[in-house]
């Protein structure tokens, strides 16, 4: 009799186990399509002031609609601003971070008189929404890859990197990095220092492409482990001839997928940012009101 009283008590803990589990679960899987929903990546419009664009992002998880990469570009009078970012981990647990940093960034992309302004609060909105999610000081580390991009009406880069890929600029005869400098650690695991090394790697011209990316481009491996090869994949679009931002997405992603045979194993997002040679002039526009990409 007390045997079965015992087993009946163990099968019963066992059963509310696995039903606070479940519900543990579908709560996440709840917040997540919220977050979906309200927030997450949008597609970008064609042109902002002047420059033409395109960009798209390849989950690793199959069936996800958005991964833990992310990117957004908004007109503002302070110039054209875009994001690229990279959360840790993939999926439906990144999810949450990736909209708080986008959330974030597109209302500091207006307010903030310069970047580094934009840069500390995200940083902040990280630290709380990590601290929201994740009380307990044991849990894994959160961190996000983050490259911040100014494009001012003459042109002018200003980038602040934390841990991020710095973007290829294509000239017509080849692609380069803007910058080789060391970047900042990613956002999270360390405070901001004090300074923000603002960098100004010159400007982009008409008719000079910016490609951005996560790098999971750069890390996708083929069946040999070798790694993909994305600068000469660039140089080599270039040197085909004028090509418009969807032109070179659609190249990139074509040769990544047939390098990888299969869905890479991390999330890809590539953003694209051409310059068609009037972006004084729609800079201009933007100040007016006219435009403006919200």
């Amino acid at each position: 009799m007390r045997s079965g009283a015992a087993f009946l008590a163990v099968g019963t803990g066992l059963v509310l186990h696995a039903r606070r589990a479940f519900l543990r679960e579908l709560r996440q899987a709840r917040a997540a399509v919220a977050s979906a929903r309200s927030m997450p990546l949008r597609p970008l419009p064609p042109r902002v002031a002047g420059l033409d664009l395109a960009a798209a992002q390849l989950p690793a998880d199959r069936g996800a609609a958005v991964g833990g990469d992310l990117y957004e570009v908004i007109a503002t009078e302070h110039g054209v601003r875009a994001v690229i970012g990279d959360v840790r981990g993939h999926g439906l647990a990144a999810l949450g971070t990736v909209a708080a940093v986008l959330g974030t960034f597109r209302a500091a992309a207006h307010d903030e008189a310069d970047l580094e302004g934009v840069l500390r609060r995200l940083d902040r909105a990280l630290a709380r929404h990590v601290r929201d999610r994740e009380p307990d000081p044991e849990g894994p580390e959160h961190f996000v890859t983050v490259l911040l991009l100014q494009i001012a009406g003459d042109g002018t880069l200003h980038t602040l990197n934390c841990g991020h890929p710095w973007p290829y600029r294509l000239n017509g005869t080849e692609a380069e990095p803007v910058s080789r400098t060391e970047p900042l650690p990613p956002l999270g695991p360390f405070p901001l220092p004090p300074d923000l090394p603002t960098e100004n790697p010159g400007s982009l011209l008409p008719g000079e492409t910016l490609v951005l990316y996560t790098d999971g481009v750069e890390d996708a491996r083929n069946t040999e482990g070798r790694f993909f090869p994305l600068p000469s994949v660039l140089t080599e679009a270039t040197r085909a001839g004028p090509l418009s931002p969807q032109a070179v997405l659609r190249t990139v992603f074509t040769q990544l997928l047939d390098h990888t045979t299969q869905r890479p194993a991390d999330d890809v997002a590539v953003l694209v940012i051409h310059n068609v040679g009037d972006v004084v002039r729609g800079a201009t526009a933007e100040k007016r009101g006219a435009g403006l990409h919200r």
